[in-house]
């Protein structure tokens, strides 16, 4: 991707994954997990639960083989750069002259880090260095830790390679444009849109989170007639299909009103405005005969007022927050501290429910150091659930990964004050917050989690689902990657 003084360089992917099942044409969908459809009915309890298993696309001719061999070895020559790329960027005489004046014993203990292969904690010295300003023992560093990544390797080789952009664009103070060694071909929009079906349906986090909020969304509604739901992040807008199917099951259903937000980056994926979304839910509606109302507000979360929200009398409010707060700038970043403003501005609208699904990480506040360790951590139980469920040698593995998730990453690392939009807090910050605006825990129905079992059943066994004070994490072995809540106003 290019640098262009109009477009950042980082991707935000993650939390634009609300997707139709099946909408895509282009891509092919990963493992033996499945295109998940649950429906929730408005007493809480599922009505229909669909999997449709799908299957990899690896069965690959010699051709293939070659032609997939040959692309990876130009990308990452692109992605890591050539050694004269290198020698450019940094005076590697210098940094090795500067090796020489390290403690024979700190030498002694990275070279055996780097002979068995320990590149988690070469890394971590990289970036202990950069924390210290050790600027030419970074360069060092950075230089030995080249031959140990790969864009195509075994997990951690991968993540590393993208951890390392991040801190060679911290070094060289790059972190708000695209550092040379990401100049990749941007994709075209149903490309990016495809990469990012293909992430939704290799994990199951995001359907987790869009599952979880449905349903307590379902549960607070049950006995409403005309409901109003804000999304915060509506991007392609698939997380409504199951609940529009399943109010249209009702006898007598609700009339339902979507007002969907979100910023105009994402209508690249997207392939057009917020109309496109408008005129996809609306189509749905009418073939399930549900009476719908949809409205577009193109507008970041930072600039939304009250002013710009229709609430009519008679209406039942639920307020969608799904991997959207985490970009609002908090009291660190703006002294209008975005985050908390805009909890305030939702409790003003008395909704019934207000849904919050975010990455469970530590990274907005904290210092360089425990902010590079938070993302190897996270990253690492995500590249290894990605491992597991698409072929190493898929091709286009590199480019979901590439493309979803190397950009947030390299903006966790590089940038700082506003150019770092992703800036995840863990749940217990969150409660902070939404207490401190006025709202009340609403438990998660049991339904919910017994949707999201069945789920996570189409999975990996090493996939957790765990509920805790009111709330459900979805996590990889022992590590946390998502949450998902509920909350009611205090009045």
């Amino acid at each position: 991707m290019e640098a262009s003084s109009n477009q950042p360089y980082y991707w935000r992917p993650t939390q634009n994954l609300n997707l139709y099942s099946g909408d895509v044409s282009q891509g092919s969908q990963f493992s033996n997990n499945s295109t998940s459809s649950v429906s929730f009915s408005t007493n809480g309890s599922p009505v229909s639960v669909s999997l449709q298993e799908s299957h990899p696309d690896t069965d690959y001719n010699s051709q293939d083989v070659d032609d997939l061999q040959l692309r990876l070895r130009e990308l990452e020559t692109v992605m890591l750069g050539t050694d004269e790329d290198f020698q450019d960027l940094f005076d590697v005489s210098s940094a090795l002259t500067a090796a020489t004046a390290w403690r024979d014993d700190d030498c002694r203990t990275m070279k055996e880090m780097i002979d068995r292969g320990d590149l988690k904690q070469v890394l971590l010295a990289c970036a202990k260095a950069i924390a210290e300003n050790e600027s030419i023992t970074a360069e060092w560093l950075i230089s030995m830790v080249r031959p140990l990544v790969s864009v195509s390797g075994e997990p951690t080789q991968r993540l590393g390679a993208y951890l390392m952009e991040g801190l060679v664009a911290r070094l060289s103070a790059s972190g708000s444009f695209i550092y040379k060694s990401l100049r990749c071909k941007e994709p075209t929009g149903p490309e990016l849109f495809s990469y990012m079906h293909m992430l939704y349906e290799a994990c199951p986090y995001f359907k987790f989170g869009y599952l979880s909020a449905n349903g307590a969304i379902a549960e607070a509604m049950k006995n409403e007639d005309r409901i109003h739901i804000i999304d915060f992040q509506i991007a392609q807008g698939g997380q409504w299909a199951t609940l529009i199917q399943a109010l249209a099951a009702l006898p007598g259903p609700p009339r339902l009103r979507i007002t969907g937000i979100d910023d105009s980056r994402n209508a690249y994926a997207r392939g057009g405005g917020l109309e496109v979304v408008g005129q996809r839910l609306t189509k749905l509606a009418e073939a399930c005969k549900l009476p719908f109302e949809f409205q577009g507000l193109p507008v970041s979360g930072s600039e939304i007022e009250a002013r710009h929200f229709r609430i009519d009398p008679g209406e039942a409010l639920a307020v969608n927050c799904a991997f959207v707060l985490h970009h609002l700038p908090d009291e660190s970043v703006d002294p209008q501290n975005h985050r908390d403003r805009m909890l305030r501005l939702i409790k003003g609208l008395s909704p019934k429910v207000v849904t919050l699904v975010e990455q469970e990480a530590n990274v907005n506040t904290a210092p360089f150091l425990h902010r590079f360790q938070e993302a190897l951590s996270y990253y690492s139980a995500m590249f290894e659930s990605i491992d597991v469920t698409v072929p190493r040698d898929h091709k286009d593995r590199i480019n979901v990964e590439q493309h979803c998730l190397a950009g947030e990453i390299v903006n966790i690392i590089a940038c700082e004050g506003a150019e770092r939009e992703e800036r995840h807090e863990l749940l217990g910050k969150w409660r902070s917050r939404f207490a401190m605006a006025g709202f009340t825990p609403y438990p998660l129905s049991s339904y919910v989690n017994a949707t999201i079992k069945t789920l996570l059943d189409n999975y990996c066994d090493k996939y957790r689902l765990e509920e805790r004070d009111g709330a459900l994490f979805l996590g990889w072995m022992n590590r946390d990657l998502v949450s998902s809540c509920a909350w009611k106003c205090n009045f």
